[in-house]
């Protein structure tokens, strides 16, 4: 059986003392240990295959060094890019990341009962990271340290956010240019921030276009409902040419919806999600999508978090919504 790694093993292969080591991996060389020496130890970690027995050292520090990512769906493909990008900064540090899924009728205080990771969770966290939610989800941490992911950059609480409008207005604008008028938005039925910010931006754009016009239905994120709410869309005598998702899954529905009215896509339909998730390229045609850097996401988030517990304010942070164009969209049939 192989031994595990020590902290002492790492000393030895980058030349350096255990003390040398603990300050590295734990965040606290900066002022005391020079970048190159850092940066040696690190790589002797990594190649190592170490890890830092997180357990002994919450003992010594007592401190939990745990961050709760709470997520609404923690099986989505999505927050699981989240959660690699969050615990990758934070295994730097000295940190591990829990994620807690946030359900629709309860909330942390009921752990216990659904076999959550915690049965106090506010007395057993350093920090909070709470992706794609209402900023409510807050009150239940009370002064726990948080960082908002996804959400409103206008709020008080310090927040890291998709240009999602940015993203749909260029989607809008591709979809224009081929010459779509009659848009359809399968739209979430999720009063979340980003949703209503890929709404708004829809109907702002839809409505700039000449002779441009909106139908919504709306939909839960999953595809039968999705199925369901782009058939109504279908079935009105005046059909839209596009069916604009407001998620990758919901245009999987989309698909669905279409094919059993006997309609090919992008023909006689075309059909655009939101995320660029790794279903965008297992549909076919392949997705015309937005893509949504989620385990950038994560990172930063955790970057952000770790300020706020050194004691700084971080400042907001927004990253880029970008437009993939595939097969799945094409000039409407005449």
């Amino acid at each position: 059986m192989t031994r595990r790694p020590t902290s002492r093993d790492v000393a030895q292969a980058a030349g350096v003392s255990q003390s040398t080591v603990s300050l590295v991996l734990g965040g606290k060389w900066p002022g005391r240990v020079s970048p190159a020496t850092a940066r040696t130890v690190r790589r002797a970690a990594e190649r190592l295959g170490y890890r830092p027995n997180l357990a002994a050292r919450n003992l010594r520090l007592g401190t939990t060094r745990t961050v709760l990512l709470v997520v609404p769906t923690p099986s989505s493909t999505f927050f699981g890019s989240v959660y690699t990008g969050a615990a990758e900064v934070a295994a730097r540090h000295g940190f591990g990341v829990v994620v807690y899924p946030w359900p629709d009728d309860t909330g942390p205080g009921d752990a216990s009962a659904q076999g959550g990771p915690f049965a106090s969770p506010r007395e057993a966290i350093d920090g909070v990271l709470a992706s794609s939610l209402a900023v409510e989800v807050l009150k239940e941490f009370r002064d726990t340290p948080a960082v908002m992911l996804d959400n409103d950059p206008a709020g008080a609480t310090p927040t890291v956010a998709f240009a999602v409008a940015d993203g749909m207005r260029a989607l809008a604008a591709h979809l224009g240019a081929l010459g779509h008028r009659r848009f359809g938005h399968v739209a979430a039925a999720v009063d979340q921030w980003t949703f209503h910010e890929r709404g708004g931006a829809l109907a702002a754009a839809v409505a700039a276009l000449p002779g441009g016009g909106l139908v919504r239905a709306t939909s839960a994120i999953d595809v039968a409902a999705a199925k369901e709410a782009a058939g109504r869309l279908l079935d009105r005598p005046d059909r839209p040419t596009v069916l604009v998702c407001d998620d990758d899954l919901m245009a999987a529905g989309a698909y669905k919806a279409a094919r059993a009215r006997g309609l090919e896509i992008p023909r006689d339909l075309s059909v655009t999600g939101f995320d660029d998730d790794v279903l965008a390229t297992a549909l076919e045609p392949e997705l015309t999508t937005v893509r949504l850097p989620a385990r950038r996401l994560g990172a930063e988030g955790m970057t952000a978090l770790l300020e706020l517990l050194d004691g700084r304010t971080p400042e907001p942070r927004s990253l880029p919504a970008e437009l993939v164009v595939r097969a799945s969209t094409a000039p409407p049939r005449r």
